[in-house]
């Protein structure tokens, strides 16, 4: 049996700079990756997100990212895979973990009959694979068609369809400004959405140290969008000119042919489009019981509070390409500090 002196699941943007990192202090280590080809949650992505309506990629370790335009989900993971031959990552796919166990001193990534035994993880699994739907009384009844974020198939598949948009973020001001110009659109949110003239880096970092407070107490992680506001950019001030924008509070139930407001009217509707977020996806840690009494996985930094052998990248605070990057560095420093405080020799040092 070989053991690895780590092992990183996930080549997303987390999981990449975590191996670069890893890679740089000499630690020996093996990437798994669920996906048949480089690009991370990017190759997913609907084909009308182009480079210009991302809401900005950081730069990978020793690489800046890409500034041509293009759809993301091309231009993104041609960058992924140039930049795993440049650093010759140990990247094995396709691997999808099943199940993270603890034997004595060792854990061992399980995927079907394979497994890979470790004396350090890093999960860098993202949240691309868990689409949050939200229940709502009735919503089995509905007959007209109901799609979720990583569903989306672009504008032109709603054509003559009247669409309400679920939900508060982004991606949903996103989809509307691509709707309302073509076809009929209804916006709902749980709350009324805090509007933002542009990003502002000061309210950004204290929307991250909130996440970061809740993930060191063990909650489960909140976006970061939630608490910096949305902002229209320049392709959507025309979805704002035909109201598009004007958000109504969340329905009471779903009917058949559309959805029932609280003060008992009815709003007849053909799609609903569920922009309603992702559940991290760390099913397959369960098996280490890291989860604390109030629902979440708590951290110090990266490291797992209830297992130090274990770094979570691209979670709470980190769920962004520049702060899945900076966890990436911190994830590959906790590692070689683990590992060197076990067992010097296997840090390569």
């Amino acid at each position: 049996m070989t053991a690895h002196s780590s092992v990183v699941i996930g080549a997303g943007q987390a999981g990449l700079s975590a191996s670069y990192h890893l890679t740089r202090r000499g630690v020996d280590h093996v990437v798994l990756d669920a996906d048949e080809a480089p690009g991370g949650a990017w190759q997913h992505r609907w084909d009308s997100l182009t480079m210009q309506d991302v809401h900005g990629v950081a730069d990978l370790p020793d690489s800046p990212a890409p500034v041509a335009g293009g759809r993301a989900n091309r231009v993104v993971p041609a960058w992924f895979a140039a930049y795993e031959r440049m650093h010759r990552l140990p990247v094995v796919r396709p691997v999808r973990v099943d199940a993270v166990t603890s034997e004595g001193e060792l854990l061992v990534a399980q995927a079907g009959a394979r497994t890979w035994h470790a004396r350090t993880l890093v999960n860098a699994t993202g949240t691309w694979r868990r689409p949050f739907v939200p229940r709502y009384p009735g919503v089995e009844t509905f007959a007209g068609e109901q799609l979720h974020t990583v569903d989306y198939p672009g504008a032109e598949h709603f054509l003559g369809r009247r669409v309400l948009v679920v939900g508060g973020g982004a991606s949903a001001v996103q989809f509307l400004g691509e709707l309302a110009p073509v076809t009929d659109t209804l916006w709902v949110t749980r709350r009324p959405p805090v509007w933002r003239d542009g990003f502002d880096r000061e309210v950004g970092r204290a929307a991250v140290a909130l996440v970061e407070e809740r993930v060191r107490r063990g909650l489960p992680p909140a976006s970061v969008v939630s608490v910096t506001g949305l902002a229209l950019r320049e392709q959507e001030r025309e979805a704002a000119r035909l109201g598009a924008y004007q958000r109504r509070p969340m329905f009471s139930r779903v009917e058949p042919d559309g959805v029932r407001w609280a003060d008992g009217s009815f709003e007849p509707v053909d799609v609903i489009l569920w922009a309603t977020g992702f559940r991290p996806d760390v099913a397959h840690l369960a098996p280490l019981h890291l989860r604390s009494p109030e629902g979440g996985i708590q951290l110090d930094g990266t490291t797992a509070v209830g297992d130090p052998r274990v770094q979570l990248v691209g979670y709470g605070p980190s769920a962004s390409t520049i702060g899945a990057n900076r966890a990436g560095r911190a994830a590959a420093v906790a590692v070689a500090r683990h590992l060197e405080s076990a067992d010097p020799v296997a840090v390569g040092w």
